[in-house]
């Protein structure tokens, strides 16, 4: 048994058909065998043909071979009759495609079927019976059945043999459809006296090897009279019917004539035996010889019948003709349209002629009423496109864009030219995947938001928001905060950005009066790979509240010191005391500031500005009026709720300082206690107290000292204007005061008047402070050093105990008194 093997390779127009092999190999060989290496004779690798998920498409019809991806080999899968596949059809071959994905390859393989000598030649009936007269003349032919045998070329029937040959010999002729007639031919004349009865035995003989053979037996009576056999007018009739023809339509009528007269010449028509199978199809009448349609005919099954015909007589003389019958076609199939691989999804970045499916597409009808043409559903970005065979693709045709459509729904159209035309479609599902090209995009350009101060950290204080039009992961946004800095401080100190949901929290509470507003960058970054993001900017303005109390910055309000404002009781009304200044730190309506008198010693006496804070004399000035007054100022903001601050203000009505300094001793002072002083601030106070005490003590014992040695007075004749506070030892640039120069004075003064002492200097001091302490710590002079009106810094010399300290205001001049 030997095996053939046939390769083509051949490019086709598009590259779906990549070649075609062709093997030979004979039937009924066993399962399992190896039909053709067909890795090696089309060159694939056997690792592409698993990659390629190989496999045979063989449409509708049985599959009997089948691929080995692991051996690369086509194997016998069921035994193969080539009788019962092809029958009489030479050459008989198996046609399908081996078909590879990823990419997409079609090899299209031809199995010939080679036959080999199974079947003897049988025929269909077991014996023959003639009755022959014995007037029959030789050279009288008897038609005889003609054997059967599957087997096609040199396997096929081949001779016909017959014993004994006394009388008869056999006739073979050749006829034009490749069968054979097979005739008995008398060769002596009969005589029914001698034999009535004989038996002859026809062999029918095939070509193969071993040779093989079928017998019948051929029994003849031999009878008298009638010498004379019908002869058919044609020897071959040809009509032609349509495939689907009506039962009873007439197809042809078969004639034949007989010599003889009466019931001799008497000619019947029957169909062959022969002609079996076509019983059910075919009916013939035995009087007239019309042949008549009984049965459905198909020109997809059978495009032609040969129908044997037998004319015979009553003496049973016979002669026999064929009728060949035609089918036409008819437009009764519509395209059969067989997917043979398709791509449930493509990526939306594939290039454009991608394949996604491949078909089959045939139709069973012929000419114009078999070709077939294909159409897809409009406005879609796919085309359809033809190889050969049959076979088609559909490929893209433009750039696919999930985000405007995300699947198509493709339907494939096929119709046939018939008329009328017949058509048949069919509908591919095919999603569009996602390819992260779209970047995030916010709602807005930039985004501004607002914030209390003093908010609780954590607070959320904005959304941001941004979208992908990508789906699923590359669509998933996660927002980061840009690393920068305010300030010098990071922005992660200020604020933070949920990274799902785009809200900015703040981290830290924010204080108005240190930062007003900012600015920072968040980046909104999808979950693609590789990623893509955008950029936005987010201000944040910070919105003061009124969180201050107003500060008063003059008068200083001291725990050490009373500041007192002199006011000279000649002063008219509308005199300018002092002015409370105060500031608040806050802004907006929050830093607005009111002044009003909430306390007066005399409250007909001074007026406050509600705006400016100008202290003022609103009456004049009288001997009643006490020396000392005490003013209680309140400032507060224009806040919700409003908040305040109090200032007390100390002053003096005279017009010379000695008229104060005994009223001043009388001065109290707020103070404001702790009343959960630790122990250890206790006890360091006490020890502090102690050491200031001894030196105190020390110091006021040299001042005595000093005093009884040089006692002197000084006394001011000027009166004192009052004037702004300036914080000590800054020199008064207001402009405010009445006097050209600018003294300090130090005046220490006890109860005896006689031990009292003062300094002067020409620097900027110009408040009364009062030491609550009662002492006064003078510097050491050099007693030769005396007062002299062009000195800028004349320090008496005399130093005593005194009971208050008293640093007043500037004056003009100094003038000496005697000191007592």
């Amino acid at each position: 048994m030997t095996r053939q093997v046939l390769l083509f390779i051949s490019a086709l127009s598009l590259g779906l058909v990549q070649g075609q092999v062709s093997y030979s190999i004979p039937e009924e060989m066993a399962k399992g065998s190896l039909v053709g290496n067909i890795a090696q004779d089309i060159g694939l690798d056997i690792k592409r043909l698993i990659s390629g998920k190989a496999r045979l498409y063989t449409g509708e019809s049985a599959q009997y071979i089948e691929l080995s991806r692991e051996r690369g080999v086509l194997v016998i899968k069921e035994i193969i009759d080539r009788e019962a596949l092809c029958g009489q059809t030479t050459p008989c071959a198996l046609h399908f495609q081996i078909i590879l994905e990823k990419p997409m390859e079609l090899y299209r393989v031809t199995v010939e079927i080679t036959d080999i000598n199974d079947n003897s030649p049988i025929f269909t009936m077991s014996e023959m019976k003639f009755e022959i007269s014995e007037l029959a003349q030789p050279g009288a032919r008897f038609v005889l059945e003609t054997a059967i045998d599957n087997d096609v070329g040199v396997n096929g029937l081949q001779s016909y043999a017959l014993k004994p040959t006394e009388h008869f010999a056999l006739k073979t002729q050749n006829l034009a459809d490749g069968t054979k007639n097979v005739e008995m031919i008398l060769q002596r004349q009969l005589d029914r006296e001698k034999q009535e009865h004989m038996s002859l035995l026809l062999t029918a003989l095939d070509g193969g090897e071993p040779q093989m053979s079928g017998t019948m037996e051929i029994v003849i009576r031999v009878i008298d009279a009638n010498d004379n056999a019908p002869v058919c007018s044609l020897p071959t009739y040809k009509t032609s019917v349509k495939e689907n023809a009506r039962k009873g339509t007439i197809l042809t009528t078969v004639s034949a004539s007989d010599a003889d007269q009466g019931s001799n010449g008497v000619v019947t028509y029957s169909l062959s035996s022969a002609a079996k199978s076509l019983a059910e199809l075919f009916q013939i009448n035995s009087k007239d010889g019309a042949l008549t349609l009984i049965g459905s005919i198909d020109f997809e099954k059978n495009k032609q019948y040969q129908i044997p015909v037998q004319a015979k007589d009553q003496g049973g003389h016979s002669d026999s003709c064929k009728v060949i019958v035609d089918v036409t076609d008819v437009n009764d199939n519509s395209p059969v349209i067989s997917i043979i691989s398709e791509s449930n999804e493509i990526s939306e970045n594939s290039e454009t002629g991608t394949v996604v499916a491949m078909m089959n597409i045939q139709d069973a009808d012929t000419a114009e009423n078999g070709n077939v043409n294909c159409v897809l559903n409009e406005n879609i970005p796919f085309i359809i496109q033809s190889s050969s065979d049959g076979f088609y693709s559909i490929i893209t045709d433009n750039v696919l864009d999930r985000e405007q459509v995300s699947g198509y729904n493709i339907t494939v159209t096929c119709s046939d030219d018939g008329v009328p035309s017949l058509s048949s479609s069919v509908m591919l599902s095919l999603k569009i995947t996602d390819v992260n090209d779209n970047a995030p995009v916010f709602d807005r350009g930039i985004y501004e938001a607002s914030i209390l101060e003093n908010n609780a950290p954590g607070v959320s204080v904005f959304t941001v928001k941004a979208k992908d039009a990508d789906w699923n992961q590359n669509a998933r946004v996660s927002y980061i905060l840009e690393e920068s800095s305010v300030n010098g401080v990071l922005i992660s100190s200020y604020v933070s950005v949920s990274a799902d949901s785009g809200v900015i929290r703040a981290v830290c509470s924010f204080d108005y009066e240190q930062i007003k507003n900012f600015q920072f960058h968040i980046r909104a970054q999808d979950g693609g790979s590789p990623p893509l993001s955008s950029n936005v900017t987010v201000r944040i303005n910070i919105q003061d509240q009124n969180d201050n109390s107003p500060q008063v910055l003059y008068p200083v309000q001291t725990s050490n010191y009373v500041v007192a404002e002199m006011v000279p009781r000649s002063a008219d009304v509308g005199y300018l005391v002092t002015k409370v200044v105060a500031i608040d730190v806050d802004s907006g309506q929050n830093a607005w500031l009111s002044y009003k008198l909430q306390k007066a010693t005399d409250r007909a006496l001074f007026e406050v500005g509600p705006q400016n804070g100008e202290i003022r004399t609103i009456r004049q000035i009288t001997d009643k009026d006490a020396i000392k007054q005490k003013l209680v100022v309140v400032v507060e903001d224009n806040g919700h709720p409003s908040r305040s601050a109090t200032v007390n203000v100390n002053v003096a009505l005279a017009d010379s300082f000695p008229e104060v300094l005994s009223d001043f001793t009388e001065f109290t002072h707020d103070r404001e206690y702790n009343d959960s002083l630790t122990f250890y601030l206790v006890l360091a106070l006490a020890v502090v107290s102690f050491l200031f005490i001894v030196s105190i003590i020390a110091i006021l014992s040299v001042k005595c000292y000093r005093c009884r040695q040089e006692r002197m007075f000084y006394k001011s004749n000027g009166n004192l204007p009052v004037i702004p506070y300036y914080p000590p030892l800054y020199g008064d640039v207001g402009g405010t005061g009445t006097l050209p120069h600018v003294f300090n004075y130090d005046v220490c003064r006890t109860t005896d008047s006689r031990r009292s002492d003062i300094k002067y200097r020409t620097n900027s001091r110009s408040i009364v402070s009062l030491d609550t302490t009662g002492t006064c710590t003078l510097p050491h002079m050099q007693p030769e050093k005396l007062i002299s009106e062009d000195s800028t810094d004349q320090t008496l010399p005399v130093r005593v105990l005194c009971n208050t300290c008293i640093i007043m205001k500037s004056a003009e001049q100094l003038i000496p008194e005697k000191v007592i």
